[in-house]
């Protein structure tokens, strides 16, 4: 059978198939002139490996028609019978998704329909309309397995045709800057550095892979480096390439990318401007709303998107004589361990913090990741709210400050996290006070802090039209334009209605920066009601509209207008239905939603030695991979025997609950779809406190509760009220771990803990907060012993520890129980350093 795939600049494809033996598939691509094609072979007598065949040649339209009349007539039952019996064709499509394999052999996902959505620098951008999705193996070799269609039905829930994007020439995962600076030098410099071998491979890739300008009519002594290496981050089917990428041409690659696309056409005084709008979801620690929230353990969070909007003047289309600029911005989850548990049936469940993270590490990974992409400066605009009279959204904001604080200790003064909080619901519902003004001073002070990329240098709209602003704009300046340094990190708790807001005014004011660079208006302000902005603001809503769905289930409740004050009374209702419409989506389907997310992005792997998908309780293993190296069918042996729906060794756990199941005398069955339907992403269950807790209070009061109770859940029960709860806690603690953590240790260990301690101590010269120390080991002081025999053959000698590293231990201890030395004169002058640069 034989597909014509596009790869490069191609168009349409054919598939052709063996009628007789069919022992193989044959893909012809072929590029839009239908001038050079490629061929690849795909055995099908393999009933679970992938065998394919690239041999790397380009053939002509004459070579591959002799090519394929020589198959269909070798194919053929007799020499000389014309019919079905040779080689057929079996359907057209537009590209390869990839390969995937469950526990059978392997299907190939083929794009069938397609539309073009966007044009930049005339390299076309387009949505997927339809896919289909063939089985390889013969039919005589297949090896059936009664689970394989429940997981090609899993594999199918995630619907192709709705946003995801792909281009053959233009690499939607790397914003345009990165395309056309850092990967752009001189053809002919390229190749005069080289040796003279790897001059002969240049050339002769060159000769092999298409010209991506050659039906511009361009000339190519620039290389635009659109064939290099996708960001995978924001790649969604890199997993599905893997075992295909290393075989065949790079030409038959194509990575696509799942969030949003669009592409608005103003006219401005007779010039036609484009405004392109790519929103890139991120394919690590994706999933739905409640059962993807903070971070994982590499710091990627949920809900990450890099939203870039592209305006360039349409009179040239080209990237080598056209003028283009752009602004990158991102929306994430907050970079915490923190989750939500929707098995309280709750509108708005409590906010649970799983895991402590003291030193911010996961916070550190995920900031590391955006200076690496972005450079500094990286700013943090936090819109949680603030005051609440329960805490709900409080509690992420308590701990990403002190996390950031806590960063900037290690980054240059030049390169700190900037961090602006705002509450943005409290601010909204204040008469006197206008949401957008607000918006519109945080944004002006970003994009002037970050800057934007262009990639035009003699524009002198700021010598013709000079502006106060301009001299004042940020970023870097360089031969061929401006380049952004940095980027605007906006957050709420869902990252969705007044993240898109933010993010829409921040946009604004970039978008006026950019048309006053690309000398289309004579100052870098755009006004509210205008033709421009009014196409703007559709274009954001859509776009929020369209991550709202991929998310949240719903399209956006609060919309600009909303903030603007200015929506109809019939947008109250549609906010209601939007809100049950959510409600739903989170409640009912987002667990099958997010089976389909973990098999489609092969997070998880089905396999003969694994549970199935459906039959894990939770996914929280799946996303954190460095938190146990255990296989998954053999986590259960170490977990308590009373575990139901949250299998993590952390969860707290009534005396009385030990021994009988949390959920009761339900059947396997139905104990397997609740765990299925309330499993969250981080393994601890909500405390009974939060349980019970009503969802958020929205009120202006002004006072917080503080006594409220803590929602970090405790590993263990430290204060029993009976001996037998006491021993039944004791069995407990000792049946997941096989050691019994409540019996004090031996005097040996504490001896060698001592020792490793005092020696780490004596390197570090440094101690922070260790207060506790003299409550666990209360011989501290005394001489540390060595353990090791006297007849040793090493000279062991006790570690000592100068009389400085004592002091500073010894203030530590005193701080802890409140006892508070005199500060010295360094110490006062730092502490009114600090008051001054904090406060004043």
């Amino acid at each position: 059978c034989t597909l014509n795939c596009r790869y490069s600049f191609s168009s349409v494809q054919y598939f052709l198939s063996h009628s007789w033996r069919r022992q193989r598939y044959f893909l012809v691509g072929s590029n839009e002139a239908h001038t050079k094609h490629r061929v690849l072979k795909i055995d099908r007598t393999e009933p679970k490996d992938l065998v394919i065949i690239d041999d790397k040649h380009v053939y002509n339209q004459h070579e591959v028609r002799e090519l394929l009349g020589r198959l269909d007539l070798g194919n053929r039952t007799k020499i000389g019978q014309k019919g079905s019996s040779g080689l057929s064709k079996a359907l057209t499509a537009y590209g390869i998704v990839g390969f995937v394999r469950f526990l059978e052999g392997y299907y190939i996902v083929l794009i069938t329909k397609r539309r073009k959505v966007a044009d930049i620098g005339g390299h076309s951008i387009y949505k997927i309309e339809d896919t289909s999705m063939i089985y390889i193996p013969n039919d005589s070799v297949r090896v059936t397995h009664p689970d394989e269609a429940r997981y090609v039905r899993i594999f199918q829930n995630v619907d192709l045709s709705s946003n995801f994007y792909f281009s053959y020439s233009y690499d939607l995962s790397h914003s345009l800057q990165y395309n056309l600076t850092l990967l752009q030098r001189p053809y002919d410099l390229w190749l005069s550095e080289a040796s003279s071998a790897e001059e002969e491979v240049h050339t002769q890739s060159k000769q092999d892979s298409f010209d991506i300008f050659e039906d511009e009519g361009l000339p190519t002594q620039v290389v635009y480096g659109l064939q290099n290496e996708p960001y995978y981050k924001y790649v969604w089917n890199g997993k599905l390439l893997e075992r295909f990428k290393d075989i065949v041409h790079h030409d038959w690659l194509m990575y696509i990318i799942h969030g949003f696309c669009g592409q608005s056409k103003l006219l401005i005084y007779g010039r036609p401007v484009h405004i392109t709008l790519i929103a890139r979801r991120s394919s690590k620690f994706a999933g739905t709303r409640f059962l993807k929230r903070g971070a994982n353990c590499e710091g990627d969070v949920a809900n990450e998107v890099e939203t870039e909007q592209i305006v360039h003047d349409a009179s040239v289309m080209s990237f080598t004589a056209g003028s283009y600029s752009s602004y990158v911005q991102v929306r994430g989850s907050v970079p915490l361990y923190w989750s939500q548990d929707i098995s309280t049936m709750m509108p708005k469940p409590p906010i649970r913090l799983d895991q402590a993270d003291p030193y911010a590490h996961v916070a550190a990974l995920h900031f590391d990741q955006m200076l690496q992409r972005f450079g500094s400066p990286i700013i943090i605009l936090n819109l949680v709210k603030k005051r609440e009279k329960r805490k709900h959204e409080k509690i992420l904001s308590e701990e990403l400050y002190p996390a950031v604080i806590n960063l900037n200790q290690f980054l240059p003064p030049d390169h700190c996290i900037d961090y602006i909080a705002w509450d943005m619901a409290r601010y909204t519902k204040s008469k006197l006070c206008n949401v957008l003004d607000r918006l519109s001073m945080i944004a002006e002070n970003v994009v002037k802090r970050t800057g934007f990329f262009i990639n035009r240098s003699e524009f002198y709209c700021h010598i013709l039209r000079p502006d106060e602003r301009w001299g004042d704009l940020g970023g870097q300046i360089t031969n061929s334009g401006r380049v952004q340094n940095g980027v605007l990190r906006t957050n709420c708790v869902d990252c969705l209605d007044r993240t898109n807001t933010a993010q829409f005014m921040v946009g604004k004011c970039a978008l006026a920066y950019q048309l006053y660079a690309l000398g289309m208006i004579d100052k870098p302000k755009l006004q509210f009601d205008t033709d421009c902005v009014r196409l703007f603001e559709e274009l954001y809503e859509d776009h929020g509209d369209t991550l709202s769905l991929q998310y949240g289930g719903s399209q956006l409740v609060h919309r600009v207008k909303t903030y603007r004050k200015i929506a109809p009374w019939t947008q109250h209702s549609k906010d209601i239905m939007q809100t049950l419409s959510r409600y739903y989506s989170n409640a009912f389907s987002d667990a099958d939603r997010q089976d389909a997310i973990n098999l489609f992005l092969q997070v998880y792997q089905p396999s003969e030695s694994k549970p199935h998908l459906w039959e894990l309780p939770t996914d929280f293993y799946l996303h954190q991979r460095s938190t146990m190296a255990l296989p998954l069918d053999r986590r259960r042996e170490f977990m308590p025997k009373s575990v139901g729906v949250d299998p993590s060794p952390f969860t707290v756990r009534k005396p009385e609950e030990t021994g009988k199941s949390v959920l009761g005398n339900k059947s396997s069955k139905e104990e397997t779809l609740l765990q299925r339907k309330t499993a969250a992403s981080a393994p601890p269950p909500p405390s009974e406190e939060a349980i019970s807790s009503t969802s958020e209070d929205d009120s202006e009061e002004d006072r917080d509760e503080d006594g409220s109770v803590s929602q970090r859940s405790t590993p263990i029960k430290l204060l029993t009220e009976s001996g037998e709860s006491s021993r039944t806690q004791e069995q407990t603690v000792k049946e997941p771990y096989g050691l019994n953590l409540a019996k004090f240790p031996a005097e040996n260990d504490l001896l060698i803990y001592e020792s490793c301690l005092i020696l780490a101590l004596h390197f570090t010269r440094r101690l922070t907060c260790v207060s506790f120390l003299p409550l666990l080991l209360p011989s501290l002081y005394r001489e540390p012993v060595s353990c090791f025999p006297e007849d040793s053959i090493y000279g062991v000698a006790p570690p000592q520890v100068n009389r400085d590293s004592r002091d500073v231990f010894e203030s530590h201890v005193m701080a802890g129980q409140g006892q508070v030395r005199a500060l010295c004169r360094d110490d006062t002058l730092m502490y009114r350093e600090y008051v001054k640069n904090r406060y004043m």
